[in-house]
């Protein structure tokens, strides 16, 4: 067994300059004299100096090739440190000149390469020197060292492994890729394998284009390498342990991956060519079929078996990526699968968006994250060298696409498509790299596309050059089969039956196709779905819970466990949080708590994330605490009750509690919600929650909203319960940090897609959250959170014990034992959110009982029924009005006004800012007159601090207020 190469410890850098110069000394009249670890140092030291020198000549401190006398091998000399160099120069080097593009232009070898930067010339070819590190035996010529670094380094595949600092990992990739010498051999049938999949791609492209000609599909043609890859890579990561496997890829080669890998049958394909279901588009959903996803799972001959699922896509390329990191995190979980193993992602990239899509960047951020990590990602770079039109030099400043990889130390495999053997070496070295560390790898598949970015397009306007070479290209399946043609692998007439075969199921397949259509969708849903229906109602649903639960959680919130030291500002909030059972009224923050706690005990498992969220961005939460000596975590609803897990068995209730997840995420928006989506699309039975630092901060992840959490269900079936947490309110801090973007959401809101509330208390917010796992379907709550309602007061105990949501309050002041009259109200004002509150204020400061405030608590989807018996208390002659913080064009008022008008035939006038391109003035003077006028033209002027002699209230313009009984505010 060869010796693994050592590569430098770390512990270089901490040596003095005076040791190392001795050390270096020594080393070089005798590399033998110094230590193994040193002498690895001294020869990358001397690769370094090698690459800086000019490429004209001999770096300067490249010492001289000794004769080696008295070293009859010339191990011990000047030779050997060449020799050393020269090695440590292929393995970083050799990747620049391999042979990779499958047009075989030549790359420009780096002097680095070269015998003679090393004082070494042909005369030096048969001389024997150590190679104990590459996988030759303990001794062997320079001729044959050299001859096995080309093969290894410079052939068909070019290996980036030497950024890894991870000593470990390096040595188990460089003794890997020595060993085999870059790549293994394939028996015979193995070989017939690869190219009966060649073929089938080839084929099954080639029929696609002959029978839909004016059809897009985004065809392999040209990198049908691809399906032997990912058959490897899946193959493989079963062996070694993996039962599932989440694909996500954008459109390029999508339906030859959904036949050949998925096994998503001709019929179904071409039933969707044909055009010929309808039931996904009678109501104006569906998708084009290049885009949706696919489940299904292979066995093998073995008794091996993985389930295979392919994630839906818009045309946002590297959107999918987290979607299908939270779905395989998701999996794991309800799995069991603690080392990560046993679900693995599969990303399919093209060289154009790795490169461009920041969403990749935020995504290898999330790779070793304590509450994101997945065990590492195998990503697959299907690299047509272009981009649309765009060529590379417009494309990237980097060598490569893939150099994004290194940010992260992922190790890159870069291999030329038309040599499939080491592109199914590169596959295996892949999925044994990700089960054996856990982490990240990427393969660079260089290869074409046959046609432009679609069938239609004309490649010659843009890339003459490359049409030409595509032109003239055989195809890999093409050179492959003669290769085994040549090695007496096969004959031709083997290759013949095998095609005659395929033509003969395409056949048949689009013929089913036609005459009877084949549903190519399947079930939303899985056997965790069961039960959850796809239809919206507006039914109540009943999510009180006990005193005895309260108390429960309120026990658990108030106590740390022996030896935690609270942070002295704290204590106050604990005290108060295990008070809650006697507490008159209760806040947001009280409900919030209150609302996970006893999910949490109803065997409902609670996942939240977001930028701050464990203490939250307004220090309402603490959900997690830190000791203030030590610096320890202590999360209190996580230790009400031992844990339950899912892999367990079966939820016992008293004895065990769900898991509670409370995540501080990266600064990401569209790579962290993109993965709380995928997280939930796994388990309806969870409640996941993605907390934006602001509200305003969520259009950083508009890709994700559009094209997943608001669309999802109309276009692919898929339904999702994720809950959105966007803090809004208008309290003078500027553009950035009032508005959640409404407007946005509501504007994306149809056929009961999304549900989009703005609770006013914190009773409201405490059944939203149960409620949004207890009933039988799931939809994204997008939940405009208060931000300075957080610790205010709002709600009795008892509304926690009994009752649910409600889509609209009416006003509490007219349902009181002692209430006013509702007789007397001339003006109905609607409003939703916090305003209330102040308009609630204004109103009993100025005593006005010919005011009623009605609260819409769920803008979509609209309770209109509700609205018409709320409205049928008043007198017909009463104004109705709205009212609003947000400027006109933002906010909720056009879609109420839209609703009133088309629904209950009722004018809304609009009271409100005015329209304006940005949230909010940056100027709190500015802030303050504005939501002045606001409450002025609602309730009317705020009264003056004195009283007139007779002692009738006067507002701010010494006139009289109108009489009428106060009453509070709360509800």
């Amino acid at each position: 067994m060869s010796i693994p190469p050592k590569p430098v410890p770390p512990s270089v850098n901490g040596w003095n300059a005076e040791y190392v110069e001795q050390a270096y000394q020594r080393f070089l009249a005798d590399p033998q004299s110094v230590s193994d670890g040193d002498r690895a140092f001294f020869a990358g030291f001397d690769l370094a100096a090698a690459r800086s020198s000019p490429a004209s000549g001999q770096a300067a401190s490249a010492p001289a090739v000794a004769s080696g006398a008295g070293h009859p091998s010339g191990l011990g000399s000047g030779f050997q440190v060449a020799v050393d160099r020269l090695i440590e120069a292929y393995r970083e080097l050799g990747h620049i000149v391999a042979e990779l593009d499958p047009f075989d232009r030549v790359r420009e070898r780096p002097d680095a390469l070269k015998l003679g930067h090393y004082g070494l010339t042909d005369s030096d070819l048969d001389r024997t020197a150590s190679a104990s590190g590459i996988g030759l035996g303990e001794t062997a010529t320079l001729r044959d060292i050299v001859q096995h670094l080309e093969r290894t380094y410079c052939g068909s595949t070019g290996i980036e492994v030497m950024h890894l600092s991870n000593i470990n990992e390096r040595d188990w990739l460089l003794s890997k890729i020595e060993t085999r010498g870059g790549r293994f051999d394939l028996n015979a049938e193995e070989r017939i394998a690869v190219l009966r999949q060649l073929l089938q791609a080839e084929t099954f492209e080639t029929f696609l284009g002959k029978r839909y000609p004016g059809e897009k599909r985004f065809s392999l043609e040209g990198s049908e390498s691809t399906i032997p890859l990912l058959d490897r890579v899946i193959d493989r990561l079963s062996q070694l342990g993996a039962q599932e496997v989440v694909i996500g890829m954008a459109h390029r080669g999508r339906l030859n991956v959904l036949n050949a890998i998925l096994g998503k049958t001709y019929a179904q394909i071409f039933t969707e060519f044909e055009d010929s279901w309808e039931e996904d588009f009678s109501d104006g959903g569906g998708d084009v079929k290049y885009h949706r996803g696919y489940s299904g799972s292979r066995k093998y001959d073995d008794g091996r078996s993985v389930h295979l699922a392919l994630a839906s896509n818009p045309s946002h390329l590297e959107a999918v990526n987290p979607v299908v990191l939270g779905r395989c995190r998701a999996k794991q979980r309800l799995m069991g699968d603690k080392e990560r193993r046993g679900v693995v992602p599969l990303l399919i990239h093209g060289d154009a968006a790795v490169a461009g899509q920041g969403i990749v960047s935020e995504c290898l951020t999330l790779s070793q994250l304590r509450g994101y990590r997945v065990g590492g990602t195998v990503h697959v770079v299907i690299n047509n060298m272009i981009g649309f039109t765009t060529s590379p030099e417009f494309a990237r400043s980097s060598r490569y696409c893939t150099d994004i990889a290194k940010m992260i130390e992922a190790p890159v495999l870069h291999v030329n498509g038309e040599d499939p053997e080491a592109v199914v070496a590169a596959a295996e070295l892949a999925a044994e790299y990700r089960q054996e560390f856990g982490k990240d790898v990427f393969i660079d598949l260089w290869c074409y596309r046959k046609y432009g970015h679609n069938e239609q397009d004309e490649t010659s306007f843009t890339q003459p050059i490359m049409a030409k070479l595509i032109k003239d290209r055989p195809s890999v399946l093409s050179s492959y089969s003669d290769q085994l043609f040549n090695d007496g692998v096969l004959v031709r007439e083997d290759l013949h039956q095998i095609k005659q075969m395929i033509d003969d199921a395409l056949e048949e397949a689009q013929k089913h196709a036609k005459s009877q259509p084949y549903d190519p969708t399947i079930d939303p849903g899985s056997a965790r779905w069961q039960g959850i229906k796809p239809v919206y109602t507006h039914a109540p649903t009943e999510t009180g819970i006990s005193m005895q639960t309260i108390e429960q959680i309120a026990s658990a919130l108030s106590t740390v466990p022996d030896g935690f030291t609270v942070n002295p500002k704290l204590k106050r909030v604990l005290k108060a949080r295990g008070e809650l059972p006697s507490t008159e009224l209760l806040s947001y923050a009280d409900a919030e708590s209150l609302a996970y706690g006893s999910l949490l005990l109803d065997g409902v498992s609670v996942r939240l994330s977001g930028q701050d969220c464990r203490r939250g961005t307004f220090s309402h939460r603490h959900a997690v605490l830190r000791d203030y000596e030590t610096d320890d975590t202590y999360k209190p609803l996580g230790n009400m009750l031992p844990q339950w897990e899912p892999s367990q068995g079966d939820f016992k209730p008293g004895e065990q509690q769900a898991e509670f997840c409370v995540h501080d995420s990266p600064l990401s928006e569209a790579g962290v919600l993109g993965f709380e989506y995928g997280y939930g699309l796994v388990d309806p039975n969870m409640l996941v929650l993605w907390e934006a630092q602001f509200g305003d901060f969520v259009n950083g992840a508009q890709a994700i909203i559009d094209q997943f959490i608001a669309s999802a269900e109309a276009k692919w079936d898929r339904w999702n319960g994720l809950v959105m947490l966007l803090p809004h309110g208008y309290e003078g801090m500027g553009p950035e940090h009032s508005s959640g973007r409404m407007e946005r959401f509501i504007k994306l809101c149809a056929q009961e897609n999304l549900q989009v509330i703005y609770p006013s208390t914190g009773a409201q917010i405490f059944h939203a959250f149960r409620r949004q796992v207890a009933r039988k379907f799931r939809k994204p709550l997008i939940v405009f959170s208060p931000k300075s309602l957080l610790r205010k007061p709002t709600s009795r105990l008892d509304e926690f014990t009994s009752g649910g949501f409600r889509e609209m309050l009416d006003d509490p002041r007219f349902t009181e034992s002692d209430a006013p009259s509702r007789d007397g109200v001339e003006k109905v004002i609607l409003c939703t959110g916090k305003i209330f509150w102040e308009l609630a204020e204004r109103r009993d400061q100025l005593e006005r009982d010919d005011i009623a405030i009605i609260r819409i608590e769920q803008i979509y989807p609209f309770h209109t029924d509700m609205m018409r018996e709320l409205l049928a208390q008043y007198p017909e002659s009463a104004e109705i009005v709205w009212v609003q913080e947000e400027p006109r064009n933002a906010g909720a008022g056009l879609f109420v006004a839209d609703r009133m008008r088309s629904e209950l035939a009722i004018e809304l006038p609009f009271i409100g800012r005015a329209a304006s391109p940005t949230p909010a003035v940056g100027s709190k003077r500015m802030h303050k007159l504005e939501q002045e006028k606001l409450l002025t033209d609602a309730i009317g002027p705020a009264l003056s601090k004195a009283e007139s002699d007779d002692g009738v209230a006067t507002n701010s313009n010494g006139q009289a207020a109108p009489s009428g009984k106060r009453s509070a505010a709360s509800a």
